[in-house]
C-alpha cells in the first residue's frame, strides 16, 4: 500500500490499465457533483479498477487525502467502522461507538474515502456513509457495489461493459485493447494480423465487453490461436443464448465464461483454484502450501501449480518488499468457493486454514518476548485479513468455539501492542460468551480480555474478567495465570488512582511470574505496571530502579516493545527527580521503537514526556510544538494522557510554562505547526531527525511526492548504488531500502530504478539543512 498521512492509502496497480476516458471524466464529474458516488455494475465489470485510477487522479484536490478502504474480505458487519479507522489511522481506545469516534474525526478534515465491494455489507455501508457524510461536510466518498447504497444524495454512476467495436483518438475499442495487453502479457511472441482485429472483436462481443471475461479468454493465447479461442467461446456461448433471443444475462455470460476457463484447467489446477478460494484477501506460498496440499494434491508441485494458475490470470501475483503475494478476484473466489463446497471440500479446507493461522498466532505469542518483534508484527500484519477470516469461522460453528478462543487470546499481544486493543476486545468478548466451561484456554482469554479492558480505561471490566481467572488459577494451582490476574487487578487499582496499591500487586504479581509464571513477558509486564504505579506516587527513585532493572531482563531477551515504555518511565522518573536532560533521552528511546509498531498511544505519551522535558530545559518553541505533535496522534487514540490524572496534570504545566516564555502568538504558531506536520515527518523532528518544514501546507515542487527520506534514495540510486549500499550509506536494514526503492516506483509510476535515477536527476534541487533546528 502507498500511504502517508496528506495522500491517504490507495493499493498499487498490479497491471496496466486500458484507459476509458468517457467514464473516467464522467465520474470525475459526478464525484465534483456529489459528496456519495456509487460505482454499480456487475461483478469483473471493473468496478475496482475505475475507482482506483480515478481516486489517485483526483488526490490532490483532497488536503487530508484519498483513503481505499477494501471490504471484500470482511464479513463481520460489526467490525466495519473498525476497518475504516484502521485505514485511517484512528486507533481510539475508548468504550465510545467507533462510528461516533469516525464522526468526530473526519469532521474537520476535507479526505476522499473510497469503499471498495460494499454489495454484501450494503446495509452497514449506508449506515455508516450517511452518518459520516452528515458529521464531515469536508468528506466525499466513492463506493464500489453490485447494488446501490440507497441513502439520500447517492449519485449513481452504472458502469457499463467495455466497447468491443468504437475506439477513439486512433486506438482499438477499449475492449480490443484489453485483450491485446493481456495476450501479450501472456504470451511474449503473441501478435496479432490484421485479418484477425474483426475476430478479437468478434470475440469481445460474444463475453458482452466485461473486462473479466476478456482477460480469461485472452491469457489463452499462449497455447491458442485468436480463432481457435473465439471457435470455442463460439460453442460455449451458442449454448449459452439457445432459445433466448434477447441474449443472456450478463452475470450468465461471465459465469459461462469462468466455466470455459474453469474446464480449460487440468484436474489439479482446478483442486488449487477452489481450495485456495478459502484465504481472506493476499496469502504467500508458505500458506498456499501448508493449507491446500495433502495427499491427493502434491506439497512438490505447489510452486508450479501457483505459476500455471498465475498465468491464467486465476491468481494475481504481487512484488512486496516483504516477498511474492498471492489473491484472487472475488469473482473467481466466490466460483472456487462453490466448487470447493460442491466437492463437499469446504469444510476440512476451512479447518485447515483456521489451524494454519492458529500456528501463526501460537509463534507469534511464543517469540514476542524476543528480537525479531518488529518481523513478527509485520508478518501477522499482512495476515490481519486471514486471522479474522480464521476467528469468524470459529465464531460460527459450534465445534470450533474452543479454538476460536485459542485463537483470539493468543493473539494478544498483537491486539494489545500492535493498535488493535478494540477488535481484540470485541473477539475476546465474543469468544468467551461462547465458552462458558471453566479450562486454562478460557482462564488466558479471560486475563487477556482484562488487559484490553484497562487499555481502553475500563478497569470496572477489567477486574470482572480478571477475577475469574485468579479463581482458576488457585483452584488448579496455575502460578502463570495467576500472576497475569493479579498484575491486571494492579493495573486497574493504577487507572482508578490508587497508585501504591496498584504498585503493591504489581509486586506481588513479579514475585509469582519469578516463582514459575512467565519469567519474560510477564515478569516485565508486572514490573513495568509497578514502576508506572511508583512514578505516579512520586516515588521517584524507586520507579527508575524497578524500571532499570525490568529494562535488564528486557535486554536478556532481546524485547523492545515493553523496554520502549520503560524508557517512558524512566523518563516520567527523571523527570521527577529534576533531570530533563537525561528525561528526554529517554523519551526519544522511547519512540523510536513505538514508531516501528505504530503504538499511538505509547507515542503520544512519550512525546507528552519529551514536550515537558524540552520544556523544562529552555526550549520551549520545540516543546510547544511536539506537544502539537502529542494532540495530533492523541486524536486517533481518542483518550488524551490515558486520562491518567497525573499525566493531564503534567501537560497542562509543560503548556502553561511554554506558553508563558513564548507568548500566546508564538505558542500557538509552533503547537499549531505540530499538530498539522505530515506524522512521519514530526517523529523525525521529534527525533531530532530532521527539522521541521515552515509550514503544514504539502510541498509544491517537482520533487513531491517524495518523502525527504525518498528523495535520498533516489538520489542515491542516480548515483548507481545497489540497495544494500543504500542501506549501508544510510545506516537502515536493507529490507528498508527495498521498501523505499518500492515505494518510489509506485509513487512515481514508474518501471524500474533506471527511470528512478532519470526522475532524479531531472529534479535535483538543494536540499535543506536536516540538523538545523
Amino acid at each position: 500500500m502507498i500511504m502517508t498521512r496528506r495522500t491517504g492509502v490507495l493499493p498499487a496497480e498490479l497491471s496496466s490499465f486500458v484507459n476509458r476516458h468517457r467514464e473516467k471524466g464522467a465520474l470525475k464529474r459526478s464525484l465534483a457533483a456529489s459528496r456519495l458516488v456509487t460505482v454499480v455494475g456487475v461483478g469483473g465489470v471493473g468496478k475496482t479498477r475505475l475507482a482506483l485510477r480515478v481516486a489517485a487522479e483526483v488526490r490532490k484536490a483532497f488536503d487530508d487525502g484519498v483513503w481505499w478502504v477494501e471490504l471484500s474480505a470482511l464479513q463481520d458487519a460489526d467490525l466495519l467502522a473498525q476497518v475504516v479507522a484502521e485505514v485511517l489511522g484512528v486507533q481510539d481506545v475508548t468504550l465510545r461507538p467507533m462510528t461516533e469516534v469516525l464522526a468526530e474525526f473526519l469532521a474537520q478534515r476535507r479526505l476522499l474515502l473510497v469503499l471498495d465491494t460494499c454489495e454484501h455489507l450494503v446495509e452497514p455501508c449506508a449506515e455508516l456513509v450517511d452518518r459520516l457524510l452528515r458529521a464531515a461536510p469536508g468528506l466525499r466518498v466513492l463506493a464500489t457495489s453490485r447494488r446501490p447504497l440507497r441513502i439520500d444524495g447517492e449519485n449513481l454512476y452504472a458502469l457499463r461493459p467495455l466497447e468491443a467495436r468504437r475506439g477513439g483518438r486512433g486506438e482499438p475499442a477499449a475492449g480490443v485493447q484489453l485483450f491485446l495487453d493481456r495476450a501479450r502479457a501472456a504470451s511474449g511472441s503473441f501478435s496479432l494480423a490484421e485479418r484477425d482485429r474483426e475476430v478479437v472483436a468478434r470475440l469481445c462481443e460474444y463475453v458482452d465487453g466485461i473486462p473479466l471475461a476478456i482477460e480469461l479468454a485472452a491469457v489463452r493465447a499462449r497455447a491458442l490461436s485468436v480463432r481457435d479461442i473465439v471457435k470455442r467461446l463460439d460453442d460455449r456461448f451458442g449454448l449459452l443464448t439457445r432459445g433466448s433471443p434477447g441474449g443472456p444475462a450478463r452475470h450468465a455470460t461471465l459465469q459461462t465464461a469462468i466455466n470455459w476457463s474453469h474446464d480449460l484447467c487440468s484436474p489439479a489446477e482446478r483442486s488449487l483454484w477452489a481450495r485456495a478460494s478459502v484465504f481472506a484477501g493476499s496469502f504467500d506460498l508458505t500458506a498456499v502450501g501448508e493449507v491446500c496440499f495433502d495427499d491427493q494434491l502434491s506439497a512438490s508441485d505447489v510452486l508450479e501449480l501457483v505459476s500455471r494458475l498465475m498465468n491464467q490470470s486465476i491468481l494475481v501475483r504481487e512484488e512486496r518488499p516483504c516477498g511474492v503475494r498471492y489473491s484472487m478476484l472475488d469473482t473467481l473466489r466466490a466460483y472456487g468457493r462453490d466448487r470447493l463446497r460442491q466437492a463437499g471440500e469446504e469444510m476440512p479446507l476451512l479447518r485447515r486454514h483456521r489451524d494454519y493461522y492458529l500456528s501463526l498466532a501460537r509463534q507469534f505469542d511464543a517469540r514476542w518476548c524476543g528480537p525479531d518483534q518488529i518481523d513478527q508484527y509485520e508478518r501477522l500484519g499482512r495476515e490481519h485479513t486471514n486471522l479474522r477470516a480464521a476467528i469468524d469461522f470459529c465464531l460460527k460453528h459450534r465445534q470450533e468455539h474452543l479454538a476460536g478462543l485459542e485463537l483470539a487470546a493468543a493473539l494478544r499481544c498483537y491486539w494489545f501492542g500492535c493498535g488493535f486493543i478494540r477488535e481484540g476486545r470485541y473477539y475476546l468478548d465474543r469468544a468467551l460468551a461462547l465458552n462458558p466451561a471453566p479450562s486454562r484456554t478460557r482462564a488466558t482469554a479471560l486475563w487477556a480480555c482484562a488487559w484490553l479492558a484497562n487499555a481502553q480505561g475500563d478497569p470496572d471490566a477489567a477486574d470482572t474478567r480478571a477475577a475469574p481467572a485468579l479463581r482458576y488459577a488457585q483452584q488448579e494451582d496455575d502460578t502463570e495465570t495467576a500472576a497475569w490476574a493479579v498484575h491486571l487487578v494492579g493495573l486497574a487499582a493504577m487507572l482508578r488512582g490508587d497508585h501504591l496499591r496498584g504498585a503493591a500487586l504489581a509486586e506481588h504479581a513479579a514475585s509469582l511470574h519469578r516463582q514459575g509464571g512467565d519469567p519474560g513477558l510477564g515478569l516485565i509486564a508486572a514490573r513495568a505496571v509497578q514502576a508506572v504505579s511508583l512514578a505516579a506516587a512520586a516515588e521517584f527513585d524507586l520507579a527508575a530502579t524497578v524500571a532499570e532493572n525490568a529494562q535488564a531482563t528486557c535486554d536478556q531477551y532481546g524485547e523492545r516493545w515493553l523496554r520502549s515504555y520503560l524508557d517512558w518511565v524512566r523518563a516520567l522518573a527523571e523527570m521527577g527527580r529534576g533531570d530533563p536532560e537525561t528525561a528526554a533521552a529517554h523519551a526519544r528511546g522511547a519512540l523510536r521503537f513505538k514508531r516501528l509498531l505504530n503504538d499511538h498511544a505509547g507515542m503520544a505519551a512519550t512525546l507528552d514526556t519529551l514536550a515537558a522535558a524540552l520544556g523544562a530545559l529552555g526550549q520551549a518553541e520545540r516543546a510547544a510544538r511536539i506537544q502539537g505533535i502529542a494532540l495530533q496522534v492523541w486524536r486517533t487514540v481518542g483518550r488524551p494522557q490515558l486520562g491518567a490524572p497525573a499525566l493531564v496534570a503534567a501537560h497542562h504545566y509543560c503548556q502553561q510554562q511554554a506558553r508563558g516564555t513564548l507568548g500566546d502568538a508564538a505558542y500557538q504558531a509552533a503547537f499549531d505547526n505540530g499538530l498539522t506536520l505530515d506524522l512521519g515527518a514530526a517523529i523525525a523532528y521529534a527525533l531530532e531527525e530532521q527539522a521541521p518544514p515552515p509550514s503544514s501546507a504539502p510541498q509544491q515542487t517537482g520533487r513531491a511526492p517524495l518523502t525527504r527520506r525518498e528523495w535520498q534514495v533516489a538520489e542515491l540510486v542516480a548515483e548507481g548504488l545497489t540497495n544494500q549500499q543504500i542501506a549501508a550509506r544510510l545506516v537502515i536494514a536493507k529490507r528498508t531500502a527495498d521498501a523505499h526503492v518500492h515505494h518510489i516506483l509506485t509513487k512515481l509510476d514508474l518501471d524500474n530504478r533506471a527511470h528512478i535515477a532519470a526522475w532524479a536527476t531531472e529534479h535535483r534541487a538543494p536540499v535543506a539543512d536536516d540538523n538545523s533546528r
